[in-house]
């Protein structure tokens, strides 16, 4: 019985929502933001019964030809200024679509401050990114990486983005592929374009099909005694966990979680400290960088736990290696850096969220919230063709 109430409240919590730079500076590429979102009837979603289509741009409607160019874009180095980096080089299909880098690396060579997030069920989300909160469309944010220049990603500029057309232009394979996916443009191989299919395509990356989730479903032998042991610590009030990681996406904060305005799901855990007032690194401050209030300090955006096994090193910094070194972190109630130019104890940063208080943990019971935590990993997901790298055969 006890099992039994554990397994419907989590379905509970888990049915209430039913690693991009945001800091650069982009040249503006022409979309309407318009608010208004729609469905495509004629396109099939890849979705199990209980998850419903996430909404579209009323303006980029999902076609599977969309999807199509959108995925071959994704992949194809010829998008970026000298030829040398893929979107996939930071968003990699075995790693769901992170990168494994403890932060990520621009197709000249520059070092970013943040952690590429991973690309799963990011049609889901309403914000994108890992501090601005005013980006919440995927058209939005494609546009950072492509045209940044702070730091530069892609590298496109207004100085060579005709050139980098042009590689598309000059192609009879491209050229097929944007008459079908914009067959009422007269100029169809544009930015534009290229934005809104590779939007598409990122809009099919879901993962429904985990261990956990085949459990929710009635499979009761999906997951180990260990990982039921660690569902039931995760859902526990000592642990807390689910005030931060609810929802299908376990990235949306509960109701009992103390909210600033519309941008509860940016928040401070501790991590940092290094002025013993509270202050997280400079160029790395989370939120406060595009509200300018003192509270935002060091307030992040929740990331997703589906897939969370593959995705490591994890937070916004990528300075945590392990899930076992994210449990210490969570269980000291924040961080304490002894030395170096990040030093300070963010287990008393004044901005973190009161729900981080910390908590004792036997080893056997981290073994079980980690064996819990893998169990939401997809192996469907992350080995489906229709994701996969589609310029391979023709590279060979």
């Amino acid at each position: 019985m006890a099992k039994q109430i554990i397994v419907l409240f989590f379905l509970s919590v888990y049915l209430v929502g039913c690693g991009f730079e945001e800091n650069s500076s982009a040249a503006a590429v022409p979309l309407s933001q318009d608010s208004q979102t729609v469905t495509n009837a004629e396109f099939v979603w890849q979705l199990p019964p209980n998850i419903a289509p996430p909404f579209v741009p009323e303006n980029n409607l999902m076609s599977n030809e969309k999807v199509t160019l959108g995925r071959f874009l994704f992949y194809d180095k010829q998008l970026s200024a000298n030829a040398s980096q893929a979107c996939a080089d930071c968003h990699q299909q075995d790693k769901a679509f992170s990168d494994g880098q403890v932060t990520a690396i621009g197709s000249t060579g520059i070092v970013h401050p943040r952690n590429s997030q991973t690309l799963v069920n990011t049609a889901f989300n309403h914000s994108l990114t890992w501090n601005n909160s005013n980006l919440t469309s995927i058209e939005q944010q494609i546009v950072i990486p492509l045209f940044g220049s702070s730091p530069v990603e892609m590298g496109l500029s207004e100085q060579n983005k005709n050139s980098v057309l042009a590689r598309f232009q000059e192609s009879p394979h491209y050229i097929n592929l944007f008459n079908k996916a914009f067959p009422n443009e007269s100029v169809p191989i544009n930015f534009n374009s290229i934005v809104k299919s590779i939007a598409a395509f990122i809009r099919t990356l879901n993962s429904y099909n985990s261990a956990f989730d085949r459990f929710q479903q009635g499979e009761t032998n999906a997951l180990s005694p260990s990982a039921q042991r660690g569902m039931a610590l995760f859902l526990s009030e000592r642990l807390a966990c689910t005030q931060c990681h609810s929802g299908i996406n376990f990235n949306q904060p509960s109701d009992t979680v103390i909210l600033t305005g519309n941008n509860n799901i940016f928040q401070n855990i501790g991590l940092f400290n290094v002025d013993n007032q509270g202050g997280y690194p400079l160029g790395n401050q989370g939120l406060i960088e595009f509200t300018h209030l003192k509270e935002d300090m060091g307030k992040f955006r929740i990331p997703s736990l589906r897939n969370v096994e593959l995705s490591a090193p994890y937070m916004h910094d990528g300075s945590v290696v392990t899930l076992d070194d994210v449990l210490d972190v969570y269980s000291a109630g924040g961080r304490f850096v002894a030395a170096g130019d990040k030093a300070g104890d963010g287990r008393i940063n004044p901005f973190k969220n009161v729900v981080i208080k910390g908590f004792s943990l036997a080893e056997q019971d981290k073994k079980d919230v980690i064996s819990f935590l893998n169990s939401l990993t997809d192996k469907e997901f992350i080995n489906n063709a229709a994701f996969s790298n589609p310029l391979v055969s023709s590279q060979k």
